[in-house]
């Protein structure tokens, strides 16, 4: 496809920029450049201006309301934009207004050393088993924006896809496999994040959110509840869909069968929906594969195979509102109907319009702050940039002469993106893409000091590359553990259901006892890699064993898998140390959705604020995650941030963050770069048998080069 017209300029710059560089600078890295493969330095195309009407809209809900007529299984039904705001939710009569969510239930292992064992269900574990009265809308548009966050132009992904790779094995229940590659990422858009921004009644003007567009925060994080699904326009994502009408947010807890009319209801009224809306065959999910495995999109054939109503001949979405069929319903902090009509029914932005919180950084009026052309930032209402690169304020080591300067920042992006641009994607079709991530930097204090992205990288990967930069830094602070360990344990009363969240302490003593005493006090560097290898519920990861009578450990920041008490088992609604982080936030929201109290502040976490902050708050203000892409900064071995990426492969996005640190050090010559061997992640065995990893590289992953493992130069 060609870019649109009003990106010219930049093209025809390009151009001259190719004519006298090629467009790629290759070679292999021997130590004496800062090019470990390829490097590019083009412009790729930008996602067409392209978003949903008000009557398309309307359309989709009147599509899916009649499949769910034709199912007898009238449902909660949500619409979405590429950037999560809410443009519809639609409350049909008689459907079930509270959400139970489900993660796990009775069942027992039927293969593999555990097999015979009974696991007890996970009820009362964090969020599983918890019932919240007239809260299935706000289930929807958790789906709604799953649907639209994980996908792009070059894959569509579905609740059913997060589900297959969220799960303790990838493939779910093939023991000896390790959790799902994007373990943990349905704690990421979080409601009290301070990059993903609010309603705009309550958007956190004043605080670092400041800004009334998108990204969006989801209610629940993300979903991997079967019946969320994208809507493409034209080919190009605008959006997508969530229902419930089950009643239950959950996840499929086996991928090799096919569910029942029943068992998927959710996902065929979706289905329906989109109608005219459909992903490209050629990017859905299941012509993508991940470490050998194909991806889920639906347990349907074709979309159409096993739906009950035609959506080409459904009733219009006047003949269904206004209590026909049901209604539009506002949901606090997401959706307002101020008339009752179809007047409320809102069109979607374009991604790519400031007015989706998102442009191309050469449309900046004071011009790109980046070499790389195909960069695209965050900007406010007024299209003014969120997060434009800047200098910390922190002071690391005790001597502000360590902290991270503007130039150093811009580096760190430019070669960062230099690399994904180069890298030949993972979840993308077709063949041979190009990469598509956000990029995040941040200081010893999670300050942000920078945010930018490739033109199509899923919308997720904002909230996520953010998470992983301040995780990576946070857990190689010196204070870790004692900031940690100041969080006392909690007890919420949610109906008959007790939720307890215990001290933090407990997992820093448990850290010290697996790894060291000096586990947390910025002795070990810890990649997210490093780090997730600590936070399954399995050690090693993936592996069920039994070990003098008993099941396999778990890592010190997970529950455990199957403990005779289910309160303090693992779930994907309860992964451990993560969950428990910032349980209370997630549960202070959904009171305030049902008008119980008011919102969670604009910051996750228990933490206490760090110093130097614009506007006080934890280091890890938008919730940690536990999957790979991310490493700390040092200069000189002293600790200085952190660099997250996210939105491709997790090996793809480990070796974006670790070769643009080592590319953006040697370019410099100051310092600037990784930890000090000794003290990387990969340097434990905590067992005795099995060793922490901190970065790991596909192989032969640039698209111009034959490099085998870049990864071998650090």
């Amino acid at each position: 496809m060609k870019a649109p017209f009003r990106y010219g300029l930049a093209g025809l710059l390009t151009l001259g920029l190719l004519a006298a560089c090629g467009g790629e600078e290759t070679g292999s890295d021997n130590g004496a450049t800062p090019e470990p493969g390829t490097r590019f330095t083009g412009l790729i195309d930008f996602p067409p201006l392209e978003a949903l009407t008000s009557a398309e809209v309307q359309q989709i809900i009147a599509q899916a309301a009649a499949e769910a007529i034709a199912q007898g299984a009238p449902a909660a039904i949500a619409v979405v934009d590429r950037v999560g705001n809410v443009l519809a939710v639609f409350q049909m009569n008689g459907a079930p207004a509270q959400l139970l969510a489900q993660a796990e239930v009775p069942r027992t292992i039927d293969q593999g050393p555990l097999s015979g064992t009974v696991l007890v269900g996970a009820a009362g574990s964090g969020l599983d088993g918890l019932t919240i009265p007239g809260a299935a809308p706000v289930g929807a548009i958790a789906k709604a924006v799953t649907g639209a966050y994980l996908s792009s132009g070059g894959n569509a992904f579905t609740t059913r896809t997060a589900s297959q790779i969220v799960q303790e094995n990838f493939n779910p229940e093939q023991t000896f496999q390790a959790g799902g590659p994007l373990f943990g990422v349905q704690f990421s858009q979080l409601p009290c994040s301070d990059l993903s921004t609010r309603f705009a009644s309550d958007n956190g003007a004043g605080t670092v959110v400041g800004s009334t567009v998108g990204p969006r925060r989801s209610p629940l994080g993300l979903a991997a509840d079967p019946g969320g699904l994208p809507l493409y326009k034209n080919g190009t994502l605008v959006g997508g869909i969530g229902v419930i009408a089950d009643g239950i947010y959950g996840l499929d807890l086996r991928v090799t069968d096919i569910d029942s009319d029943a068992d998927m209801v959710d996902e065929l009224i979706a289905l329906a929906g989109t109608a005219g809306f459909e992903a490209p065959a050629q990017i859905r999910a299941e012509r993508i594969t991940v470490e050998g495995n194909t991806l889920r999109f639906t347990d349907t054939v074709d979309d159409t195979d096993r739906l009950r109503s035609n959506p080409a001949a459904a009733p219009s979405f006047a003949t269904i509102s206004n209590g026909f069929q049901g209604n539009l319903i506002p949901v606090n902090g997401y959706y307002a109907t101020p008339t009752g009509t179809a007047a409320d029914v809102l069109a979607g932005v374009a991604y790519g319009d400031p007015a989706s919180g998102y442009v191309p950084a050469t449309s900046l009026a004071g011009g790109s702050p980046f070499e790389n052309l195909s960069a695209y930032v965050l900007v406010d209402e007024n299209g003014d940039p969120r997060f434009s690169p800047k200098a910390a304020g922190d002071a690391p080591g005790g001597d502000p002469a360590n902290r991270l300067t503007r130039r150093e920042v811009i580096a760190l992006i430019d070669e960062a993106l230099g690399v994904a641009l180069a890298g030949r994607a993972q979840i993308r079709q077709p063949l041979n893409s190009r990469i598509q991530v956000t990029v995040s930097i941040v200081d010893t204090n999670g300050e942000i000091l920078g945010v930018a992205r490739t033109p199509d990288g899923p919308i997720f990967g904002t909230d996520v590359s953010l998470q992983k930069a301040r995780t990576a830094m946070f857990f190689s602070s010196a204070t870790a553990g004692t900031e940690l360990g100041a969080v006392a344990g909690a007890t919420a009363n949610v109906g008959a259901q007790v939720i307890n969240i215990p001290p933090l302490q407990d997992y820093v003593d448990a850290a010290r006892a697996f790894i060291g005493p000096d586990a947390l006090t910025g002795t070990i560097a810890f990649s997210d890699r490093g780090n997730g290898n600590l936070s399954r519920p399995f050690f090693p990861d993936g592996v069920q064993r039994q070990q003098n009578g008993t099941p396999s450990p778990n890592g010190p920041f997970s529950r455990p898998f199957n403990s005779p008490d289910p309160t303090q088992n693992w779930s994907p609604f309860s992964t451990g140390l993560q969950f428990d982080l910032i349980g209370g936030n997630i549960l202070q929201h959904v009171f305030f959705i049902l008008g119980l109290g008011a919102d969670t502040p604009v910051g996750c976490t228990g933490l206490s604020a760090r110093d130097g902050l614009a506007f006080p708050r934890p280091a890890l203000s938008n919730g940690a995650q536990i999957f790979a892409g991310s490493v700390p900064i040092y200069r000189n071995g002293i600790l200085i941030g952190g660099i997250g990426v996210s939105g491709d492969g997790i090996d793809q996005d480990d070796m974006i963050s670790s070769l643009g640190l080592r590319r953006a050090g040697l370019r410099l010559g100051n310092g600037l770069g990784h930890a000090p061997e000794a003290i990387r992640s990969d340097t434990l065995v905590p067992d005795g048998r099995n060793r922490l990893r901190y970065v790991s590289c596909p192989f032969r992953p640039f698209i111009a080069s034959d490099v085998q493992n870049p990864c071998q130069v650090l």
